[in-house]
């Protein structure tokens, strides 16, 4: 694999075709992986860094010998020569600053495009088994906040190592000048950093922590925010919002705390040196008073003192960076480190050679073929878990047909038996595309899955129609009509089983009943099974199975339900005045406040 430095600027790729294999046995050597894989843009930039830092000496040397050679020994020619040569220093200073900077800003962009290309391309790997494993909470801060933070780390590779080199040139020069300033200054610049160094310990264990707990956090409102439409049906939106505020308040002490030690942080990094330096020029001077040094190496002392802050500083940013980089590289290792679910006993292609039921011994739901079935849960969770078992996403003893779906390769139960939830990701791309997949689907074909999803409107209402590009994730149309175009992609690929987790949430009422009806008519004969609370499309199922704690606890038609299970009655009538469609009744209009 290349790094793009030995190539001309405008061939350079990033991201790149083939991004490398990462390092993941732990975050230290995931971090080393990064330098290594642009190790020549790492060096350039550890040369400037270097180079740079060391200029920075160079004025204050300069600027003691115009004092000395020039000013004071009233020489017009050298004062020229040497303030000529403070002039050119200070341009190619800030010459070696610019390019110091380009480099380490590419690299800390390759760092960043690097990691997010390997857990993308790991992620898809994983596939249908990562959110059961990892939230979308959790993937959302990693790309947020710690992809940052480890692009950032790369800086030690350049300032950090320029640091050192730095300080060791600084030594040389203030020996030569004298070796008690040398002693004070050599000795005073590392205790400056210690003196920081515990407080930088205790903030980066209190922002692991608050790393954490704002990670869990944000899966938490990750999760509240797409179960929305199921929270609403169930009356669940209360309790969920509550555990929301009493976890963030929870957290609100360790932000404050983080904030605090943070601001020490940063107010002794800006006192402390200028402290120490005021008591190296005191000492210096008295010093040029008494005549052990010259006026001149006076101007340099102080000049070195106060550029070899510069230094210091990156090394304490190196010391706070390292930590924090480490911490958000465990997120990235512990991802990686995920294996997709093992293939090699599925061997199964074919579907059963007779219709057959679907059977998931955990809950004793069996889903007879042919036949629109509806799942009721008090718990989303429960409903959804059967779906996961009925389509092979969880190891299970469910079969179909008498047949294990353990022993399915997945790639062809999902030809056959489709789990279409209602936040599926939806891909960018022209409508037609979107809602067809991989298939070539004729017109007719796109007309009638349409038509059965309530969803002609939106096209008719898109500029292009069904040329229409759609934004990923369809945010250039309402709630409402990115579920139908969910709906209508699941009734294209038209499975011999499909199973629709509350596909009519964001919908309205009206538009409900209309999706309910048209749904079961275009499905007669298939094998589906819903999951929902909607007593609009309880209705219109063949047979309802009642769940309760994981375990059907009846089954019967919508009506035979309502009269013979006050629970099951209390659950989809939730808010109603007693009428069957009073709890759909009562759902806001699409494009409301959902």
């Amino acid at each position: 694999m290349t790094d793009g430095a030995d190539l001309p600027e405008g061939a350079r790729r990033v991201p790149y075709d083939s991004p490398g294999r990462p390092d993941h046995r732990s975050p230290l050597r995931f971090l080393w992986w990064l330098t290594t894989s642009q190790y020549r843009r790492v060096l350039l930039g550890t040369l400037w860094g270097s180079t740079w830092m060391c200029a920075l000496m160079l004025p204050p040397y300069l600027l003691s010998r115009t004092i000395d050679e020039g000013l004071r020994a009233r020489n017009t020619g050298t004062l020229l020569l040497w303030t000529g040569a403070v002039l050119v220093t200070g341009a190619g200073t800030a010459v070696l600053g610019i390019l110091r900077h380009r480099t380490m800003t590419r690299i800390r962009v390759d760092a960043g495009y690097r990691t997010v290309q390997v857990v993308s391309r790991h992620v898809t790997r994983l596939g249908s088994a990562l959110p059961r494993r990892v939230s979308a909470g959790e993937l959302t801060h990693l790309h947020v906040g710690d992809i940052g933070r480890i692009a950032q780390t790369l800086t030690v590779t350049g300032p950090g190592v320029g640091a050192v080199v730095a300080y060791a040139a600084t030594a040389v020069l203030l020996v030569r000048i004298s070796a008690v300033i040398a002693v004070v200054v050599l000795l005073g610049v590392p205790a400056l950093a210690l003196t920081v160094g515990p407080l930088l310990g205790k903030l980066h264990g209190a922002e692991s922590r608050y790393r954490q707990d704002q990670g869990a956090l944000t899966a938490l409102a990750g999760d509240l925010v797409a179960g929305l439409g199921v929270l609403n049906g169930i009356g669940g939106k209360a309790l969920f919002a509550g555990r929301y505020r009493e976890r963030s308040r929870a957290l609100v002490p360790l932000g404050y705390r983080v904030a605090a030690i943070t601001s020490w942080v940063q107010a002794l990094t800006a006192c402390l040196p200028t402290v120490f330096l005021a008591a190296v020029t005191w000492i210096s001077a008295r010093m040029a008073a008494g005549g052990a040094i010259t006026v001149g190496e006076l101007v340099a002392v102080y000049g070195y003192v106060a550029a070899l802050l510069v230094p210091v500083s990156s090394l304490i940013e190196a010391a706070d960076d390292l930590p924090r980089g480490l911490v958000s590289a465990r997120r990235v290792v512990d991802i990686l480190a995920l294996a997709p679910a093992p293939e090699e006993h599925r061997t199964r292609l074919d579907p059963p050679a007779a219709p057959g039921p679907l059977h998931d011994p955990v809950s004793g739901l069996v889903v007879a073929p042919g036949k629109v079935t509806a799942l009721v849960g008090a718990r989303p969770d429960e409903p959804r878990a059967v779906v996961d078992r009925l389509a092979g996403y969880t190891d299970s003893e469910a079969t179909w047909g008498g047949l294990a779906l353990s022993g399915w390769d997945r790639t062809a139960l999902r030809r056959h038996v489709l789990a279409a939830d209602n936040d599926a990701y939806v891909f960018p791309g022209p409508l037609r595309s979107v809602v067809s997949g991989a298939a070539d689907r004729s017109d007719e074909d796109l007309r009638r899955a349409l038509h059965a999803a309530a969803a002609e409107d939106i096209v008719d209402a898109l500029p292009d129609g069904l040329d229409t590009r759609l934004e990923s994730q369809a945010r250039n149309v309402s709630g409402g009509q990115r579920q139908r175009l969910r709906l209508t992609r699941a009734l294209l690929a038209d499975p011999a089983v499909l199973l629709l987790v509350e596909p009519t949430s964001a919908l309205d009422a009206h538009t409900e009943a209309t999706v309910a009806a048209r749904v079961a008519a275009h499905r007669r004969g298939r094998t589906t099974l819903v999951v929902s609370t909607s007593p609009l499309v309880l209705g219109r199922a063949d047979e309802v199975a009642y769940l309760v704690n994981g375990r059907v606890r009846a089954t019967g038609t919508h009506g035979e339900l309502l009269a013979d299970q006050p629970g099951y009655a209390a659950l989809v009538l939730r808010g109603s005045t007693g009428t069957p469609g009073g709890a759909a009744a009562a759902r806001p209009a699409e494009g409301q406040s959902r």
